[in-house]
């Protein structure tokens, strides 16, 4: 990647935990592409995880906020403004969260109380977080905003369970205020669709690892890892990708336009062969028992 793509510019992080958290990725990409930064989660997520550890590297302030409240985050991005000097370049949102995920809720069965935490974590903070920054006129011309997301916002992925629904109103968020920001302050805004990736929230999801290896199988290039799309969260952030804006942007490997690849294929053939000698196996048995 070509040095200095953020030189001179500036923006908030949302959503770094550890240093498995692609959030955390991007804000190490944008320290060394030259960007100065505002890191934030919540105050919960603060005390749990490794910020400040983060902060120390990247010479950054960090600023607790809870995303679900409108008055964190309005005193997130004015005191971002007065640390900045004004104005600031982009924000990346990483933020997702399911109570019925974490409490093994099957979706046939969901709370609704859950349901509803989901989207208001997961999603209608991505629209706080935008109307906020319109309002207080937080970024600068050309800005850019970039949420991440998950191909389980177009197709059914079991065990995603209402993350699903949530990835997919956070796509339309995108849509919908990409065009207000675009029109009014030239400000664009995305989400990237990422592979799935073992961060500490993607590892609470039922059935991960065999999502990330049938992923992997899957993906004509393979899952892309948090390092990877650290990288192409930077390309959005920099000048080079000025017109682009209110697209889902796949960063998966190719998987979201494969149906069957050759790999998986080849697993599945093996799974069927070792189902056939059970079969066979339990056929002896029975043979030799009735031979006796």
């Amino acid at each position: 990647m070509r040095e200095g793509l953020l030189k001179g510019k500036k923006g908030v992080i949302f959503g770094a935990l550890n240093e498995k958290s692609i959030a955390w990725q991007v804000a190490l990409k944008a320290h060394e592409q030259g960007a100065e930064l505002v890191l934030t989660n919540s105050p919960v997520a603060l005390r749990l995880g490794t910020i400040s550890e983060l902060a120390r590297i990247t010479g950054s302030t960090v600023i607790a906020a809870d995303a679900t409240r409108m008055e964190d985050i309005e005193n997130l991005l004015t005191e971002s403004m007065k640390i900045f000097g004004g104005q600031f370049d982009f924000i990346l949102h990483s933020i997702g969260m399911s109570p019925n995920v974490r409490k093994d809720i099957p979706y046939e069965q969901t709370s609704y109380e859950n349901m509803l935490k989901t989207f208001d974590i997961s999603a209608l903070s991505f629209h706080r977080v935008l109307q906020t920054a319109y309002k207080l006129d937080a970024l600068k011309e050309w800005g850019s905003v970039v949420a991440l997301s998950y191909v389980a916002a177009q197709r059914t992925l079991s065990g995603y369970n209402d993350m699903g629904d949530a990835k997919a109103l956070l796509e339309s968020i995108a849509r919908s205020f990409g065009y207000i920001y675009g029109r009014d302050r030239r400000v664009r805004i995305n989400t990237v669709s990422q592979s799935p990736t073992p961060t500490t929230a993607g590892s609470g999801i039922h059935g991960f690892d065999s999502l990330v290896d049938f992923s992997e199988r899957m993906s004509p290039l393979g899952n892309a890892t948090a390092e990877e799309c650290a990288d192409y969260c930077i390309s959005l952030f920099s000048d080079l990708t000025r017109k682009v804006t209110m697209q889902n942007l796949f960063h998966d490997g190719g998987f979201s336009s494969m149906g069957m690849s050759i790999k998986a294929i080849e697993q599945y053939q093996k799974s069927f062969e070792e189902c056939d000698c059970d079969e066979k196996e339990k056929e002896e048995a029975k043979a030799g028992g009735a031979r006796h």
